[in-house]
């Protein structure tokens, strides 16, 4: 079997509307990179009709392949599934929704080429650029505020030293991606904190990425009063996991 340069997951939920398109630019964008890869979209228990319509375009096109959750697990579950079943030597994930334009990927391979065991996004930095609608300044506002405070209290409670641990584009070389998915256990949105817990605990070096961001809409998955007491009690599991030895 041929060594796979690059794997892509994407982990979709009830993202009829929009998930043919994201795999159509998502896989041209990838051919058109020159190397070998994978593109692995993880149906996590779609109730919108996305099953049928993935099935289909994974079977048109060779280099897709579709993992089936059956019932939904969350975000945390649905990237572990489709990281444990990749093959390539880089191993990146983004959000369904491309929120990320597809040519940050390449910023996130660079930074593992260049010696990062692990390249996150990071929308803080002062070199990142944001393109939004003027309809959602306010909201975003909200938004960033609560987002900041969160990361504080991940910095405090786990010890994590970035400044963006929720960023849905990250990227791990094939050996740190087995030591961290395979430790990895939260299933929601928290995972991200988990994931790089793990990796601080084994010394990965992590790099911070400036990237652009597309903020046009708000995910329907997203509840923030529900999201922020589920993330509070899963910050208090990995403190609990780690103390029990289950990333060691």
């Amino acid at each position: 079997m041929s060594a796979v340069r690059l794997s892509l997951i994407i982990p979709s939920y009830n993202s009829a509307a929009f998930i043919g398109d994201t795999l159509a630019n998502a896989s041209a964008y990838l051919e058109q990179r020159g190397e070998s890869y994978e593109l692995i979209v993880v149906d996590d228990g779609s109730a919108d009709g996305s099953a049928p319509l993935l099935s289909e375009v994974a079977a048109r096109n060779c280099s897709i392949r579709l993992i089936s959750n059956g019932a939904n697990h969350g975000k945390g579950h649905a990237v572990r599934a489709g990281v444990l079943q990749s093959r390539g030597e880089r191993v990146l994930f983004t959000d369904a929704d491309l929120a990320y334009p597809l040519t940050e990927l390449d910023k996130i391979v660079r930074a593992l080429d260049a010696g990062a065991d692990v390249a996150i996004a990071d929308r803080t930095s002062p070199d990142s650029l944001y393109h939004m609608s003027p309809a959602f300044f306010s909201y975003l506002y909200t938004r960033h505020l609560l987002s900041r405070v969160f990361n504080l209290m991940v910095r405090g409670w786990l010890g994590i030293a970035v400044r963006d641990c929720q960023a849905g584009l990250k990227g791990f070389r094939r050996a740190a991606a087995d030591i961290v998915f395979r430790r990895q256990r939260l299933d929601g949105f928290t995972f991200d904190a988990e994931l790089l817990y793990i990796a601080s605990r084994f010394n990965l070096k992590v790099r911070q990425v400036p990237v652009e961001f597309r903020y046009f809409s708000e995910p329907s998955t997203v509840d923030f009063l529900r999201d922020s007491i589920l993330a509070l009690r899963d910050l208090a599991l990995v403190r609990l996991n780690a103390a029990r030895g289950r990333y060691a």
